[in-house]
């Protein structure tokens, strides 16, 4: 029996689909899991900001005065500052917020963001810790968290934070009364620090039995090396919708194929 002079042109674009899936193999979807791992009653966090980039957007550093990006989200938990300045350093980043609301105590948010791995393999955050005036989490070397190698594959599946890695901005002054996510407080009303960015998160012990934004009465509960949050990673590949069409019409060849097969065996 001779095949449909069509099947072979079917068949070569089922595996030129097949190629082509394997030649954007860099355009991955990543779904990143958050999971605040505080106990009850413990700290919250603003939206979480994060970045997909190729590790040249430096946002802060140890011992160093913050700039405007970093501000505006330890001071407020806003990427308002932030993206641009991701933007401008990086701009075939892939930026995003994974939830926008505050994490609390044991919730869990996810967001799926799309990602070219081998542009972009470097992954950034950046969500200010609350109650606070201007603590933070974030890395503050760019490079620290290689998601994709070289080539593209995943190197990183989760990444832990632990309360000893809490920054403190040093551009706002402490006062519980007018901090972030507490009740009653005013968050605008700021003095001016004019120190440095280092590591604390004991002085968020002077929160202790104050209420918050959501009606919680907080207990800190913290040490340095309690864990606060979890970052999962989840990555698959994204083909184009032209190369599905090409893999399902040769699939729909070979089906069509093996029906007429089993039709002429059984005359």
């Amino acid at each position: 029996m001779s095949r449909p002079p069509f099947l072979p042109r079917m068949l070569a674009a089922a595996a030129l689909a097949a190629a082509s899936f394997g030649a954007q193999a860099a355009q991955v979807q990543v779904k990143v899991t958050l999971e605040s791992l505080v106990p009850a009653n413990g700290i919250s966090f603003a939206p979480m900001h994060i970045g997909f980039g190729n590790g040249s957007f430096d946002a802060f550093n140890l011992g160093q005065v913050a700039n405007a990006a970093t501000i505006s989200i330890a001071e407020g938990g806003s990427g308002s500052a932030w993206f641009p300045a991701f933007a401008a350093a990086e701009a075939g980043a892939a930026l995003g917020t994974i939830k926008a609301m505050p994490l609390q105590p044991g919730e869990m948010f996810m967001n799926t963001f799309t990602v070219d791995s081998s542009a972009n393999r470097f992954f950034t955050f950046a969500s200010m810790a609350v109650p606070s005036n201007d603590f933070f989490v974030g890395n503050d070397t760019p490079m620290e968290y290689e998601l994709f190698g070289a080539g593209g594959n995943q190197q990183i599946m989760s990444i832990t934070v632990k309360a000893g890695e809490i920054w403190d901005a040093g551009s706002e002054a402490f006062d519980p009364v007018n901090a972030a996510f507490v009740m009653g407080g005013t968050n605008g009303l700021r003095t001016p620090q004019n120190g440095v960015v280092n590591f604390n998160f004991a002085e968020l012990a002077a929160f202790n039995g104050m209420t918050t934004a959501t009606g919680y009465v907080l207990n800190s509960q913290l040490r340095a090396d309690d864990d606060i949050l979890r970052f999962s990673f989840a990555v698959q590949a994204v083909p184009e919708p032209e190369t599905y069409a090409l893999l399902l019409a040769g699939l729909g060849a070979v089906g069509f194929m093996a029906r007429r097969r089993r039709a002429s065996a059984a005359v």
